[in-house]
């Protein structure tokens, strides 16, 4: 690793960490701590994915435009101002205009870290860049988390207060490290003919290898990360009888596993073609669905319901682990020349109406029609497969197979001299 990247993903722990300070308690600190009430804290978790699908659209033109690294100060300075007027805030309209921008600047951090990552990496590096992003952020979240559960106080305001100084300072300290990141030239808009925002979204929209990656995205998260804090965790508590704190392991085990696995999967995908890796994924993730029907639609023993549903969060992360190297470098693969702000932009906007669907459709499925809700997102993950199968027709060798582009270098220039020549 190159200076920028070693401090591109320190940036990407701190920023990790910061979060896991306050997203565990975001709704308990809306609704009881400031005695807002359900409704306004619901509206808060709406907030955060429509400021989100606001302000993507804009931040892929930007990075283009400007380059990654005065886009993300920007998000972080932004975001860092919403964590701290959201820890003082004691009214529903201010707490609304705090998560706005505390929304809006997390949202542009993903697509403006992930092209710094592309700017900083080769094709024959991208994929380790990446599985490196996913491991510290689900570190750093993790690590927040468990801290902040042990500072955090629900008879105390000041305790939430101090959870969001601290989620800004990490915020602000990110801001110091990425100032000193010397970012390498790469392709920008003005490099090219001047060309309008609806031009370069149509250009996205005409590359079908890029339309299908959106569709099979939108599946990817609505079918799994949509469900994690929604509709799975209310199947496990009606259907399955899973405890609370039940919940928080299976919650941990699907951690554990990415932290674990990472880079052990790493090396099993790396030299696979990037379609049949997805379509794998798809198929562990219907098997994790099998055994959630199990966990709430069985008749066995309530510690047999219990390990089947804490399986399924583990089965969860596996199939993580093994999209975090091949997803992203895939984006930025498909990506013309000094357009991977643009790309990732999108990626990321798909991402968030994922999100926001996600809980929308399976909250109420999962809560109350249990054998036809893992039914849906067992016929949803299966599609996933179907997808990739489709998509893996649309790419090109070396998009698929991205070392393939190393080796055809060697054999153009000759093979390579021996070390102990």
């Amino acid at each position: 690793m190159g200076a920028a990247m070693r401090r591109i993903h320190v940036g990407n722990a701190l920023s990790a960490f910061g979060l896991g300070f306050t997203v565990p308690y975001l709704y308990v600190y809306v609704a009881q701590v400031r005695g807002l009430g359900a409704m306004t804290a619901g509206l808060v978790l709406a907030v955060f994915a429509v400021a989100a699908l606001v302000v993507l659209p804009f931040a892929g033109r930007a990075i283009v435009r400007r380059g990654p690294l005065p886009v993300l100060l920007t998000a972080l300075v932004t975001a860092a101002l919403g964590a701290l007027s959201l820890g003082i805030a004691s009214s529903a309209a201010a707490v609304l205009v705090s998560a706005s921008l505390l929304g809006a600047g997390q949202a542009v951090m993903q697509p403006a870290l992930a092209t710094m990552i592309v700017d900083c990496s080769s094709a024959e590096t991208r994929s380790r860049a990446f599985a490196m992003q996913f491991f510290l952020q689900n570190l750093g979240l993790g690590v927040g988390g468990l801290i902040g559960g042990h500072l955090v106080d629900t008879s105390s305001a000041a305790s939430f207060t101090l959870l969001f100084a601290i989620e800004a300072a990490m915020f602000l300290l990110l801001v110091v490290v990425m100032v000193t990141v010397r970012m390498p030239h790469a392709p920008r808009i003005e490099d090219a003919p001047k060309a309008s925002g609806r031009s370069s979204w149509k250009q996205l929209m005409g590359n079908r290898a890029m339309v299908q990656l959106c569709v099979l995205g939108f599946v990817l998260f609505f079918a799994c990360y949509g469900q994690f804090e929604s509709g799975l965790s209310a199947y496990g508590v009606e259907a399955a009888g899973i405890s609370t704190s039940a919940l928080g392991t299976a919650l941990a085990a699907n951690t554990l596993v990415i932290v674990v696995a990472q880079f052990a999967v790493l090396r099993f995908v790396e030299r696979r073609r990037r379609s049949r890796v997805i379509a794998a994924v798809g198929l562990i993730w219907a098997v994790a669905w099998a055994v959630a029907g199990y966990a709430g639609l069985g008749h066995g023993s309530q510690e047999m319901a219990t390990a089947a549903f804490v399986s399924t969060y583990a089965l969860f992360g596996l199939g993580e682990a093994m999209l975090s190297p091949t997803v992203a470098p895939l984006v930025a693969d498909l990506a013309p020349e000094g357009m991977a702000g643009q790309y990732n932009s999108a990626f990321a906007l798909v991402k968030q109406l994922a999100l926001a669907v996600g809980p929308a459709v399976g909250g109420p499925l999962g809560a109350s029609l249990h054998a036809p809700y893992i039914a849906a997102f067992l016929v949803f993950s299966l599609g996933i497969t179907v997808l990739a199968v489709r998509l893996g027709r649309q790419l090109t060798d070396v998009q698929d197979q991205p070392w393939l582009g190393k080796s055809r270098v060697v054999a153009r220039g000759g093979a390579p001299v021996s070390a102990d020549v």
